[in-house]
């Protein structure tokens, strides 16, 4: 059985960091690609960034330089280190197994989020 657990998230001061964890099991980690994605209240899906079993990364433009992802294949776990959190970056946060950017039902596998609120 699959599953993604993701963990990290919580209530932070715009400017502040953050960083999510997600865990998974079930799957062959270490050969899949991986990638975090956003829901902010009342609004849709939105792609955040991914990472390929190669370790090379993707992200969406609009997040370039302040987000981060990365993978430890030994803990079968993938990252997104947020910096410089903008009130607009609250939502819950997800992970996903594949890399398929915002092609939603490519993805067969998710956790069930975490909250990241931005907010002074």
């Amino acid at each position: 059985e699959v599953q993604l657990v993701e963990s990290g998230g919580g209530l932070v001061q715009p400017g502040g960091s953050l960083r999510l964890s997600c865990a998974a099991s079930g799957f062959t980690f270490s050969s899949s690609g991986m990638s975090w994605a956003r829901q902010a209240p009342g609004k849709g899906l939105e792609w955040v960034s991914g990472i390929y079993s190669d370790g090379s990364t993707d992200y969406a433009d609009s997040l370039k330089g302040r987000f981060t992802v990365s993978r430890d294949n030994a803990a079968n776990t993938v990252y997104l280190q947020m910096n410089n959190l903008k009130p607009e970056d609250t939502a819950v946060y997800y992970c996903a197994v594949g890399m398929y950017r915002n092609s939603w039902t490519k993805y067969d596998y998710w956790g069930q989020g975490t909250q990241v609120t931005v907010s002074s």
